[in-house]
């Protein structure tokens, strides 16, 4: 499962908007404001969330499941489980 945080980090790493990703993906606009406003889990048609991977893995996104590890190279962000948090770094 993907999480509306990870479609909305996604989408910024490609410079697309939400109309980007809809024209992308063959989904309305609205579904995609509504999958990406999911707090925690999107819950959508299996058949959506698959045509939003598929667009995003196309446009150069790999999606990384919780506890995956990633399988692609190049740069990259993932969120860091509440409790393995660290302070924040101080840049001088």
């Amino acid at each position: 499962m993907i999480a509306g945080a990870q479609m909305r980090a996604a989408r910024a790493l490609l410079g697309l908007d939400q109309r980007d990703l809809a024209r992308l993906s063959g989904l309305s606009l609205p579904t995609i404001q509504r999958m990406e406003s999911s707090e925690g889990s999107v819950r959508a048609v299996v058949d959506s969330l698959e045509k939003v991977v598929d667009a995003l893995n196309a446009a150069g996104v790999e999606l990384i499941a919780d506890g995956a590890p990633s399988a692609g190279v190049g740069r990259g962000v993932r969120l860091i489980a509440r409790s393995e948090k660290r302070r924040p770094l101080h840049v001088a």
